[in-house]
Parts: C-alpha cells; sequence; structure tokens
C-alpha cells in the first residue's frame, strides 16, 4: 500500500536521506475523503482580446475611413490623427480626474508598479494610467501608386509596430483589480484582465457569506455549496458588463457614431486559467499529499497520457513538447504538464490548499471557438481536465488488495464454471502484462487487444501474439480485472484490476527490486548497515545448528 506521513500531537514526522520516522500514515484517498475543508472549482485569471470586426482587413480600412468617417483619400496619416487626439483625450482625462499617469521603464514589471496605487484605492474607478511603449500588430500603409505617375494609390496590411499603449488600471465593485489596455494605433486592438476568483469574493460579501481569503482564492467558508454557486454563475454577461461599464467611462479612439455604425470592440479568449482549490484541515497533509503525488506521477506528461487528461487525440505532428516539468521554487514545488499552447499545472497554495490549474491559452486546444460567449463551454471542459487529472492521481495511489483477492488471482481457480489460469507474480509476461495496465490511459478510454499487444511487447522486450492478448484478456475478465464496454471490443479496468496492475507493478518495481540489491550502493547506508547486521545473525544461527554450507 502506498501511504503519507501523518505525525500525531506527541511526535513529528522526520525526512533526512531518504529514511522516514513516522507516528502513523494514511493512504492519499483516505485524506481526501477525510480531511479536505473546501473543494472549489473556479475561474481564475481571465485575459481577453478586443478587436473591431469590421476592421481587420485592408477593404474594411478603406471603407471606415472613406465611407464612414467621409474622408476624400484613405490615406495613413488619418491614423496619426485619430491616435494623436486619442493621447490627447488620456491625458486630459487623467487630469481632470486626478488620476496618476505612469511611464513604465523598460522591464518593470507592471503590476508590481500599480499594486501600490490599488491597494490605496478606497472607491470603484480608474486609479490609475500606465503607458508603455510595446509591439502591436497594426495597418500600415504605403502608396502603391509610381511617384508622379497619378493620384495616390494607397494599400495597407497589418505588421508589428512599436507604438504607445495605455493601461487603465481599474477597482470594480464587482470584479476588485482589473485593467483594460488600448493600442493607440489603427486598428486599436485591446486586452483585458480580470480575476474570477475576485469576482467571487466580492458576490460572497454582498451575500452576506462568510469566508476566509486564501491569497486570491479561499481558504473557508460557512456555506461551500453556497460559494460554489456564486463561482458557477460567472459567465460572459459579467465580463461583457465589466467591459461596457469602463469603456462608457474612459478615453477610446472609437466614437460613439463609431459604435452605432458597429465599429467597436468585441472580446475573444486569450488566456483563461480554471482552478480547482482543495483546502485541508491542517498544513501538513497538503505538503504530505503534494510530495506523495509528485513522486508517483513524473510520468503523467507522456502523450497517451495527456490525450486523456484533456480528452484530446494526439498525433504525430501534434505540436508541443510532452513533458512533466517538476519546478522547485525555494521549498515550493510545481508540476507542470503541457499540451499544445495549453498546460496544467498542480501545486501548493500557501502550503494548506493543492491548487490545480488548467491554463488555457488557445481554446482551440480544447475544441473551443475563441469568442467569449464560449467561455462557459470552455469552463465546463478545464474543470473535467482538472477533475480527470485528480481521478488519475487518486487511482494510482489505491493500490491495497486483500488477501483474498491476491490468492483469487494468483492461483487457478474456477470463474463462472470455466478454469481460469493464474496470474503469477514475478512471471515476466503476467508483469508485463501488469505494467501494460498501469499506463493510465485505460483507466478512462478503455483498450483493446491491438494496444494491449503493443504495451505487453514493448514492456517484455519480445513478441507478444494477438492469441496470448486475447487467452490473457479472458483470464483478465475471468477474475474480476476487466469488464468488456458493450457493443465494442475494448475493455476498461474494474476497481480490482486497477489495484492488482499497481500493486504487482509497485511491489516488483519499487520494494522487491530496489530491497533484492540494497546491499550495495545506491542503497541507503543505514539499510546496507542494517542487512550486514541481519545477515551476520543467519550465519550464526547455521553456524550454531551445525550445518554444513553447499559445496
Amino acid at each position: 500500500m502506498i501511504y503519507l506521513l501523518r505525525a500525531g500531537p506527541e511526535s513529528e514526522a522526520v525526512l533526512t536521506q531518504g529514511v522516514v520516522a513516522v507516528a502513523d500514515v494514511v493512504n492519499v484517498n483516505d485524506l481526501l475523503e477525510g480531511h479536505v475543508t473546501l473543494d472549489l472549482s473556479c475561474l481564475d485569471r481571465i485575459y481577453l482580446n478586443g478587436y473591431v470586426p469590421n476592421l481587420q482587413v485592408s477593404g474594411q480600412v478603406v471603407t471606415f475611413l472613406c465611407a464612414h468617417r467621409g474622408n476624400p483619400i484613405p490615406s495613413p496619416a488619418l491614423f496619426n490623427k485619430i491616435g494623436t487626439a486619442f493621447r490627447r483625450a488620456v491625458s486630459d482625462f487623467a487630469e481632470e480626474n486626478e488620476i496618476p499617469l505612469v511611464r513604465f521603464s523598460k522591464g518593470a514589471r507592471k503590476a508590481d508598479v500599480m499594486k501600490p496605487y490599488l491597494d490605496g484605492a478606497t472607491r470603484p474607478g480608474v486609479v490609475a494610467i500606465g503607458l508603455a511603449q510595446e509591439f502591436q500588430s497594426v495597418f500600415t500603409g504605403h502608396d502603391r501608386a509610381a511617384e508622379g505617375s497619378g493620384p495616390p494609390n494607397y494599400a495597407f496590411a497589418k505588421a508589428d509596430r512599436r507604438v504607445s499603449v495605455f493601461y487603465f488600471y481599474i477597482r470594480d465593485d464587482d470584479f476588485g483589480s482589473g485593467f483594460i489596455k488600448i493600442c493607440s494605433y489603427f486598428p486599436y486592438p485591446i486586452k483585458v484582465w480580470l480575476n474570477g476568483h475576485e469576482w467571487a469574493k466580492a458576490q460572497a460579501t454582498q451575500a452576506g457569506l462568510a469566508y476566509t481569503a486564501l491569497a486570491n482564492g479561499f481558504a473557508s467558508t460557512e456555506d461551500p455549496d453556497a460559494l460554489q454557486e456564486i463561482c458557477d454563475r460567472l459567465g460572459p454577461a459579467d465580463i461583457s458588463a465589466f467591459f461596457d461599464r469602463w469603456m462608457s467611462v474612459i478615453p477610446t479612439p472609437l466614437t460613439d457614431a463609431d459604435r452605432d455604425a458597429h465599429y467597436w470592440w468585441e472580446l475573444s479568449m486569450r488566456q483563461v486559467e480554471v482552478s480547482r482549490t482543495i483546502v485541508f484541515d491542517a498544513p501538513r497533509r497538503g505538503r504530505a499529499f503534494f510530495e506523495s503525488v509528485v513522486a508517483d506521477n513524473v510520468g503523467i506528461g507522456r502523450p497517451s497520457e495527456v490525450r486523456v487528461i484533456f480528452n484530446r487525440n494526439i498525433y504525430k505532428n501534434t505540436k508541443g513538447v510532452f513533458r512533466t516539468r517538476v519546478v522547485t521554487r525555494g521549498v515550493e514545488v510545481c508540476l507542470d504538464v503541457n499540451y499544445r499552447d495549453s498546460r496544467i499545472k498542480e501545486y501548493l497554495k500557501e502550503g494548506r490548499a493543492l491548487r490545480i490549474e488548467t491554463v488555457v491559452n488557445s481554446p482551440d486546444d480544447l475544441g473551443c471557438q475563441r469568442r467569449l460567449h464560449n467561455l462557459d463551454e470552455l469552463q465546463a471542459k478545464a474543470r473535467a481536465v482538472n477533475a480527470r487529472l485528480l481521478t488519475i492521481q487518486k487511482a494510482g495511489q489505491d493500490c491495497a488488495i486483500s488477501t483474498t483477492l491476491f490468492e483469487r488471482v494468483a492461483q487457478p481457480s474456477v470463474e463462472e464454471g470455466q478454469r481460469t489460469a493464474a496470474l503469477r507474480f514475478g512471471d515476466p509476461r503476467v508483469m508485463a502484462l501488469a505494467g501494460a495496465l498501469c499506463a493510465l490511459v485505460h483507466v478512462v478510454v478503455g483498450f483493446t487487444n491491438r494496444s494491449l499487444c503493443a504495451q505487453v511487447s514493448s514492456l517484455l522486450g519480445g513478441p507478444y501474439t494477438s492469441a496470448q492478448a486475447t487467452y490473457d484478456l479472458r483470464r483478465l475478465r475471468l477474475k474480476g480485472l476487466i469488464q468488456r464496454i458493450p457493443y465494442t471490443h475494448s475493455y476498461v479496468l474494474t476497481s480490482d484490476g486497477i489495484r492488482v496492475a499497481l500493486f504487482y507493478t509497485k511491489v516488483h518495481d519499487r520494494l522487491l527490486g530496489p530491497l533484492l540489491a540494497a546491499d550495495q550502493p545506491p542503497a541507503p547506508l543505514p539499510l546496507r548497515q542494517a542487512l550486514r547486521v541481519i545477515d551476520g545473525a543467519v550465519d550464526d544461527y547455521v553456524s550454531h545448528a551445525r550445518i554444513k554450507a553447499a559445496a
């Protein structure tokens, strides 16, 4: 059985060079079931793009400048005119409302620069405006007519240019801190940043629901179900309301007349973080849980398992690097798994809560469209990613089997009136079969004769035929370790099958293998010394029994 440390009031668990002293131990699944005080899913960071749909191609630019704004020639000089008026309007807005206008220096972390202004805000409003020079995708124009050969004939194309952008940092009643970034050059792309946990806090406060904060999340609440209902309510309408509310307050390069003519911004998802926070009743439990989970899941970044977690197909040409990264910052550890442009990260929040976050950097990765009204679908799929990761990790921890189950599996038996061969522990083919079943992809999506052949053959390092797989599938089914998915040729592991596969593999690879080689490095010195003492005691016992050594 795989255990976690739990120190009692009269003793402490000490972990030094792989030697553990512990008062009592507890299984990971028992810990999740008996020591969790809050399990909450919520949108976390929300980063959006704002774009004007009718200003995305060169023909639309000409229509805007001439047919809409009434200019006789669609000249690029008009871009500068609009941009200059916008920059002047921002300066006047800041001066009239006594709002600090801060120029960001190169390399400065904008959140740190603006934090004092946001922390000092006592009422809703724009608390500071940041000015920076950044590369943006904007329209540039050039005259296609040769010099002196006729009237100007301008063409427009997008290019990355370093231009001025304004960050409007806002304190909002519903969302707390956020910002809207507006580019000062045509077609004026926008970025919007919000935090879903802050929205949930504001709604909980308005509803009179008491809670304790955990950084930007929650540590406890008097009514977890009510708090989860609040988190579930956050959707596109709330975010659009925030955007519309503040776009009517701050200066913009587009006017009300432009908006009436359908030249206005729409929002799309750039980056969305969907989190699940599991708060334990004591910090030590969270640390023990996380360290054990990391140790058992260093291979979870493999394509076969990423495919299960994200519920997406992976092909040879699927972009991205599939790996598991265990990042250590000081005493904190983060488990990081990538899929295409997105990733899932798992870490300990302030030492007492397990945080699982699916960071969607491209909604396409989860099969969603980018426009904001698809946020609910994206959030549902990302929550399912978080749930599948935890399901896989819990299955990997729960591998204790009873004596009765072990005897039924490891010895010949009669099942459903049919004689069933044993799955003998230590037999190379059986151990390869158990290792193949441990590929946790099978827990969720099932497996076939063909996929089992490939897995077992690679572990055996030799041939494993379809006929052998058929024979093994029969005895696995009769032993109650797998069950067939109705109307298919696929199988899934039962709960007993998961335990047996993990038990066989872990005992063989993690216990017997290291112990049989424990009389030499790299086994820990205390273990080698203990084995020498035992070896000497056995030799003395044999000597006293006057038994000759074998020839």
